[in-house]
Order: C-alpha cells, then structure tokens, then sequence
C-alpha cells in the first residue's frame, strides 16, 4: 500500500500485460520507481525469474544474452550460458532499451515476438511473461527501432509525483518490505489465457472499436491491424481476470494506453475513447444542433413576410418574401436594393437592407403566424424530435447505474477513470437539461400545450426504445484470478 504513489494505472497495466503476455513501455524521466514496480510485479509470480539492466550503446550481447560458453566452443560449437540472463527470465526491464545496439536488437526482435532465442544451433523457448521497456525518449527514425517500438503494446507516459501529500508521503514514511498478498504460478497464467480465448465481446463493444479506429482515422493516426488484434485479446485476459461474463464497454477504457503512437496523442486518444464508451457514444452535441436548426427555421417562417416591397437597385427583380431576398442575395452578394416606399429613394446594402426590414416589423405590431401548412410541418418535427430528445434522456437516467455497475466490476479500471466517466456522463446529462430548455422555447413559439400530439406520458414512453437494464454480476470471489488480482492489487495501490 506504500510503495506506490500516483501509478494507480501504471499498475494496473503492468499486472494486465503480465497475464496477458503482452509487453509494456514505460516513457519518462528516472527516478519514477519503474524499476522497483517491474522488480515487485515479479515477486507475485510463483518462482519467477527477474532481469534487469541499464543497456547504452555500448552494451554487448553477453550481457544480456549471457557469456560465451568455453566447453561448447572447445567442440566447434557458438553457444551462450543463458542462466540468470533474459532468456531464461519470466519478467525483465530493459531501462534505455531504444540505445540496444544491433547486435542485441536482431535478437532481441525475435524473443519479443517470437517468444524464442537462437543460442547457436539450438532455438531456446523463452519463458518471458512480459518485457517491460523503459526510456527517457521516443527512438529515432530507424526502421529497426520502429519495429521495436510496435512490439511494445501497452504504453504508459511517467511524470514525477505531483500530489504534496503524496510527495511528503514518499520522503518522510518508511514503507516495510514489500510481500505480495497472493502469488500466482506460471501454469495459472496459461490457464488464464486460454480460457479468456473463449469469452465473448459485447454486439456494443464491436460497434465502439469500429468507430474509434475510423475517429483515429480521420485524425490520421494509424494503428496496425496487428496490434488491434492484440488489443482485442488483452481486452478478453481483463474481462476473464475480472470475472466478467462478456467483455463490456468499460474494458474499452484500457485502450487509452495501448494506441498513441506519440505522446502528444494521448489525450485526444483518451478524450475520444471516453466519449465512445460513456452511453455508447450517444451525441448530445446533434440533438442540440438539431434543436437550434428548429427554433432558427421557424423563427425565419414567422418573419418571412416582408412588411413592405423590396426591389434589387442592381437588377430590377421585386420580392415579397424574406426569403427570396435572403436567395438573391447568395446569388449576388454584391447587389444593393430599395424600398418601394414613397419618397424613399436610399439604397441598402443587404445588412442594413435587414435590420431595417426587423425594425419596420416590430414597429407594425403585427403578430406573425405561420401558415396551416407551416405550422403541421413544425409541429411534426417536434414531437420527432421531442420523442429522440425523451429517449436519450431516459437512457442516460438508467445507464449511470449500470455503468456504475460494470466499473465496479472491472478491476482494471483507475479510480481517476471511474471519476472521470461518472462525471462525464453527469456533464452530457447536463447538456439534455439545457437541449430540454431549448425545446420549452420551441415549444412556447409553436403555441404547443404540454402534450400537444394527444399523446399520454405513458404512450410517449412506451415509443421510446431502451435498453433492458441487466444486473451485471461482479467479479466471482471463487474465481482464484480475480481474487489474486484483487488481494494483489490491494498491496499495491494507493487510495
């Protein structure tokens, strides 16, 4: 509980790459405890072997493969002794692993892909859960150190601690050693993942994913069918792990660590990724606009009426309604124009041309109407958009409890993401709040009563489309890796 301060994530995303065998890449300065996380990760992890090292350019192979072996180049043979170096590792962090020489990173490539290391004639089974990398920068342009790059599926951006009680916490109190609640073996892992090839993707999740690859798309940036594959698996370890029957929308959340290329694209990636999950990626923002495109048609069909002949200086045409006006003028923008009003001989510019068609309009005192026609052609889009406007609202009412629900049951969540999706649903709810004063508006210049299509609350409700509300069953305490991530977890985290 003491050992780690603001790396709720960090940890969550190391614990998940282990089980899910994917590797992790830690970016920022040192002295952000990368090593002590990855070294206290491998303590839970029953007879698990831990390596570490610093490379620089002038790292060698031996040094990370293990020395030459004498009694095998007495027989002619190129051979190294591998014990206690990576290959025979089941956790390793590799700090600067961008300065890997090319010596080191052919083989390096194959054993984080492959999972393999060709130690002379013969090709050696790594038993590596995950590699975590570490470096102060992104590599360079080089296709070798790109390839590199890929090979890191999870991708997590350290800062130092920001929080003063935090940073007082760390220099002042001295956590005990670090014992890991619960351990779990190697055969446990592999169990894990092959039972999570099994578990189904919610019909929901699918259609998120597709439209955030097209989202990230449109902001061009590319990601690898590949390692969307990977994503996609990772996403089924952490429903398993979790307990979870199915993997649900909340898992999505997880991508916001596992698709930047670059750092600056982190936050449009988590800005988006949160959008898409809260509510199924419900657009207040169109519901708004369409409301706003509503009051203004029918604000221009009460004035369209001209309260006096318009006739164009430029080119003679007479107009009767505003809106032949407003058409010639998109046509001749440059056009100026008179008002058959005697003894007024002035030209208008089109802008004064309407704010003195507004003035002679509200100095008639008319009442403007629309016309029998109009005014059904309104009313229908209305209650059209009226009953979408209902249905979201009534959706949003029932899905912040289930989204409470499904987060509480993925345990791979940080509290900061579960704060920040409850307010964010909170936040498009206010929107609905201020879309339903925008519609009273509408309502009131129609002249609608309150239920002006003769429909009951109850009918207007039983019309409406929404989602049966599921109890979502937590994570099961008889699954033994939900309750090793728990009891992990619980020594780990800070809250």
């Amino acid at each position: 509980m003491e050992y780690f301060k603001e790396r709720e994530a960090e940890i969550n995303g190391s614990l998940l790459a282990v089980l899910s065998g994917e590797n992790l890449l830690f970016l920022g300065p040192p002295g952000t405890a990368k090593t002590l996380l990855a070294k206290n990760v491998c303590q839970s992890i029953e007879g698990g072997n831990f390596f570490n090292y610093l490379l620089t350019s002038f790292s060698t192979p031996e040094e990370i493969f293990g020395p030459l072996s004498l009694k095998a180049l007495e027989e002619d043979e190129f051979r190294r002794k591998i014990d206690g170096c990576l290959p025979t590792a089941h956790l390793a962090l590799l700090d600067e692993i961008f300065k890997a020489s090319s010596a080191i990173l052919n083989s390096l490539l194959t054993i984080l892909n492959e999972h393999k290391y060709h130690n002379g004639r013969e090709i050696v089974d790594v038993p590596l859960l995950s590699v975590f990398g570490a470096s102060n920068e992104l590599p360079e342009e080089d296709e070798s150190l790109e390839a590199l790059y890929d090979r890191f599926l999870f991708r997590y951006r350290l800062a130092y601690i920001q929080d003063d009680e935090n940073f007082r916490s760390l220099l002042f109190r001295t956590p005990g050693d670090f014992e890991p609640a619960l351990q779990i073996s190697v055969s446990r892992i592999e169990e894990l993942r092959a039972s999570a090839e099994t578990v189904p993707v919610d019909p929901d999740v699918e259609l998120i994913i597709t439209e955030l690859r097209r989202a990230l798309q449109l902001r061009e940036i590319e990601i690898s069918d590949r390692r969307w594959k990977k994503v996609v698996q990772v996403l089924k370890v952490a429903a398993c792990s979790s307990g979870c029957p199915t993997v649900d929308r909340t898992m999505v959340f997880l991508l916001q660590h596992m698709l930047w290329n670059l750092p600056e694209e982190r936050e449009a990636i988590r800005k988006t990724v949160f959008e898409l999950v809260v509510s199924g990626g419900i657009s207040t923002e169109k519901l708004r606009l369409d409301a706003e495109d509503l009051k203004t048609a029918i604000s221009r069909a009460l004035i369209n009426d001209l309260p006096i002949g318009v006739v164009c200086d430029s080119c003679g045409e007479e107009f009767s309604l505003r809106q032949e006006v407003d058409a010639h003028h998109n046509t001749h923008p440059n056009h100026s124009y008179k008002l058959k009003r005697e003894g007024d001989s002035r030209i208008y510019p089109y802008d004064n041309l309407v704010r003195e068609i507004d003035s002679l309009q509200e100095s008639s005192g008319k009442t403007a109407t629309l016309s029998p026609v109009q005014k059904e052609v309104f009313e229908n889009e209305f209650e059209d958009l009226a009953g979408r406007v209902k249905g979201v609202k009534k959706r949003f009412e029932e899905e912040r409890e289930l989204l409470r629900d499904l987060m509480e049951a993925n345990i791979w969540l940080s509290t900061l993401d579960r704060n920040e999706a409850l307010l964010l649903h909170d936040t498009r709810s206010e929107e609905l709040s201020e879309i339903g004063a925008l519609m009273q508006e509408i309502r009131s210049v129609l002249g609608l009563q309150t239920r002006s299509s003769g429909l009951t609350e109850a009918e207007m409700e039983a019309g409406v489309e929404t989602e049966a509300k599921a109890k979502i069953p937590g994570p099961d305490s008889s699954n033994s890796s939900a309750g090793f991530m728990k009891g992990l977890g619980s020594r780990f985290k800070l809250r």
